[in-house]
């Protein structure tokens, strides 16, 4: 169960730096450059450690899908960015994809 909190802190660590990629304004801003690589060095680590027990493609899958989707729904509530139904159609793909890796046969940790 540990790995699956390591992956989880991954995640979290990950949509910290991409909303600090925002909030850099293209690298004009000190303190949110700083935390983007920070986040992103931190999230590499706790992914890391969660490969000790889960499947690379499972791994890499709710990390990234995951991270897309909270990503773009901080999007949509804290920097107005447009809600269409095609955004929201393609996050539901992605959750099931990430649900369709992790029903799949075989070990995911």
């Amino acid at each position: 169960m540990h790995h699956w909190l390591m992956l989880t802190l991954a995640i979290v660590l990950e949509v910290a730096g991409t909303t600090c990629m925002k909030l850099a304004e293209g690298f004009t801003r000190l303190v949110p450059s700083i935390l983007l690589f920070a986040f992103y060095g931190a999230s590499f680590v706790a992914l890391t450690l969660a490969l000790r027990k889960i499947d690379l493609g499972v791994a890499y899958a709710v990390w990234s899908g995951l991270g897309t989707a909270i990503v773009a729904i901080i999007g949509f509530t804290f920097f107005k960015e447009a809600v269409t139904v095609v955004k929201v159609v393609s996050i539901g793909l992605i959750m099931a994809g990430v649900v369709g890796l992790n029903l799949g046969p075989g070990p995911h940790g």
